[in-house]
């Protein structure tokens, strides 16, 4: 079995073609479409965050509010960028949206990746130390974050406090149980692969990866999921791991499907300079009829590999669209590449 997510970008736009015309759409249909895939048996809603963008910017207002409105169906990031954030803030958002969550917050966090605006962290009052890089810093308030998860006490109370103290230094709160081990790390490279892996986070790869053997995506995918694996059982880490890929995957259906994702049918992965040091490449789409698209599939490497799928989703469509998207692949392609069990059929 293979756990099933939705991942989405969180666009809106006025266009006479979006069903997202502003934030309050897309934060409402969001909220709707989560409540509807947790009815469907999807295990994940994720989503994208990017800054000065009409996307998801803000992940824990919604991240909450998924999880107020939800009981199963597991919430999170794909991913946050470190650049842009205040660990210690972090830690009290996230606290409070797992334990709305009751415990369903996954929260993948990376390095970022090209923004809307030049170095936008330094909008929010960020910026590399001397001698560090922007890598360098987001790395580092990840390391902070980790840390602060553990619950530890590091500050000292003021001897007259407004309120009463525990004994000894303080910690930050509320402090949730167990999501520590429910951090991602987005990754792009093998190395950044291998240093989660040491430092205990889960591993998500996306669509897009630094091209660092000139193979297929997937191939690429499946060898950073075998350099992680390896890494995290050297480092002697208690638990199991979890893996996650991105793919856009569409099941061709009915002729609107075909109007929206025909034009995908023969879509390979693309090469490209993501900013002017790094060449990376971007996988493919699949859209074809669910017969095609299992065989196709059975061939990803890096699919096969992870347990966890996150499904991009074109969210403009509208949350009934989306709906239609994740449930035909979990009736028709899941279960035939033993990712769900066959649904039973209801005789009437």
């Amino acid at each position: 079995m293979k756990k099933i997510g939705f991942l989405s970008f969180g666009h809106w736009s006025a266009s006479a073609h979006s069903e997202t015309r502003s934030a309050a759409d897309f934060l409402h249909q969001s909220i709707d479409l989560a409540v509807a895939a947790e009815e469907l048996g999807v295990d994940g809603a994720y989503f994208r965050v990017h800054h000065f963008a009409r996307q998801a910017g803000s992940p824990f207002p919604l991240l909450s509010a998924i999880g107020a409105r939800t009981s199963k169906i597991e919430i999170g990031t794909g991913v946050i960028d470190m650049r842009y954030e205040n660990p210690l803030y972090m830690v009290e958002d996230a606290g409070a949206a797992d334990l709305i969550s009751r415990g369903r917050l996954q929260l993948g966090v990376s390095r970022g990746s090209p923004e809307q605006v030049i170095e936008g962290w330094r909008y929010f009052g960020y910026s590399p130390a001397e001698g560090e890089t922007e890598a360098d810093m987001a790395r580092e308030r990840v390391e902070v974050f980790l840390k602060l998860l553990e619950g530890e006490g590091f500050a000292q109370p003021n001897p007259r406090p407004m309120f009463a103290n525990p004994p000894g230094l303080l910690r930050l709160e509320p402090h949730s149980e167990g999501l520590r081990e429910r951090i991602w790390w987005g990754s792009s490279s093998n190395a950044t692969a291998v240093w989660a892996a040491k430092l205990g986070m889960n591993l998500q790869s996306s669509t897009l990866k630094d091209d660092e053997t000139g193979e297929p995506l997937h191939v690429q995918q499946r060898k950073q999921i075998e350099v992680y694996r390896e890494a995290w059982k050297e480092a002697g880490h208690a638990r199991e791991p979890r893996v996650s890929v991105s793919r856009s995957i569409f099941a061709l259906t009915n002729d609107l499907d075909r109007a929206y994702f025909g034009r995908d049918r023969n879509s390979r992965d693309q090469v490209g300079m993501i900013d002017e040091n790094t060449r990376a490449i971007f996988g493919r789409s699949y859209a074809a009829e669910p017969d095609e698209l299992i065989r196709e599939l059975k061939e990803d490497e890096a699919v096969q590999a992870a347990d966890t799928l996150l499904l991009t989703i074109p969210n403009q469509l509208g949350v009934d669209y989306n709906v239609h998207v994740l449930e035909s692949i979990l009736t028709h392609v899941a279960p035939a590449l033993g990712w769900r069990s066959p649904r039973p059929v209801v005789s009437v």
